[in-house]
């Protein structure tokens, strides 16, 4: 097999390409055959050691992946030799072969490619959790949605559109604005050249949005905390900014408002069930056309440092994959 290590915490340029045998899966375990591995924000965060997982070196990035089973261990029953399926872990996904518990690895559905498999578990399962369980996003709503063309972005307009809101977005180029209306935004405003909140307050009416969708932070989430409606709800979902911002309580009181945050991969450990129920309702909509994972860049493994290094520079839109 081959994966891609780091040895030492940097950046990507530290990554190396090394060969090694294929893994055995044990006792309800699988052995997938990776076709595609998904690219995330976080590995980045992870590879410099900055991330709240902090894997012994040597260690493999990568949290999500698609393929083929290829082995599976004594008791497993969720998947079988030859399925097409996906899997997330908490790291090690960067790798021509992987080993994941069974309650990790889920069929795909027959028409899923695999590049688009890779590169729904966690944006798609994010957005979901955020939108449909936390949030509790209501038909006729209005969502507002930050970073609107990256990973979770758009799969969080698409949702959002999926479950009858009416979504804006915010992105840092007419481009990337564009995309987001083609994925089902009403408008997306480019906070580059126009000023959102205000441009928010306009098409509501002075009202404001029920829900607003931030993976950004700093500057933005303290604009997000002005422009929310009445009873309405600010998503905390990441610090892409760099800076993580604190609240006014008071703020929260005056407009009956709630400040929800998400940190999907507790739920691994708290309540897996609901990440069996998400993923099946995903599948769903996927399947009925609601939703499509936009993979915009494919790199082959032993180019993972230029993929990671594009994530970082804001240089892509949607899902980066890895090919190994």
């Amino acid at each position: 097999m081959q994966r891609v290590i780091v040895e030492q915490l940097g950046g990507p340029s530290d990554l190396k390409l090394v060969e090694g045998p294929d893994p055995t899966p044990g006792p309800g375990e699988v052995l997938v055959e990776v076709k595609a591995a998904g690219c995330n924000f976080f590995d980045a965060l992870i590879i410099a050691g900055r991330y709240q997982v902090k894997p012994e070196l040597p260690f493999s990035p990568g949290a999500e992946v698609a393929g083929v089973v290829t082995a599976v261990g004594a008791g497993v029953t969720r998947v079988a030799v030859g399925d097409r399926a996906l899997a997330v872990l908490t790291y090690g996904g960067f790798a021509s072969h992987v080993v994941v518990p069974e309650a990790s690895a889920w069929r795909i559905p027959d028409a899923m490619p695999f590049d688009q498999a890779a590169a729904l578990p966690i944006v798609y399962q994010t957005s979901y959790f955020a939108l449909q369980y936390r949030a509790a996003l209501q038909p006729g709503e209005t969502l507002v949605v930050h970073a609107a063309a990256g990973g979770v972005g758009l799969a969080a307009v698409q949702i959002g559109r999926a479950l009858g809101a009416t979504v804006y977005g915010t992105a840092g180029s007419d481009e990337k604005c564009a995309l987001a209306c083609e994925h089902g935004a009403t408008a997306a405003w480019n906070y580059r050249q126009v000023d959102w909140a205000a441009e928010l307050k306009e098409v509501t009416g002075g009202r404001g949005a029920d829900v607003l969708y931030d993976s950004v932070g700093g500057e933005v989430f303290e604009r997000s905390m002005k422009s929310i409606a009445f009873g309405g709800r600010l998503l905390v979902i990441g610090f892409a900014s760099g800076r993580i911002p604190s609240v006014a309580a008071n703020r929260i009181l005056l407009k009956n408002i709630a400040v929800v945050g998400l940190h999907w991969g507790a739920y691994q450990q708290h309540d897996p069930g609901l990440i069996d129920r998400a993923m099946g309702e995903l599948f769903a909509l996927y399947e009925r056309g609601a939703i499509a994972p936009l993979v915009s860049a494919t790199y082959p493994l032993a180019e993972a440092a230029d993929a990671i290094v594009a994530l970082q520079n804001r240089d892509t839109v949607g899902k980066v994959v890895l090919t190994p």
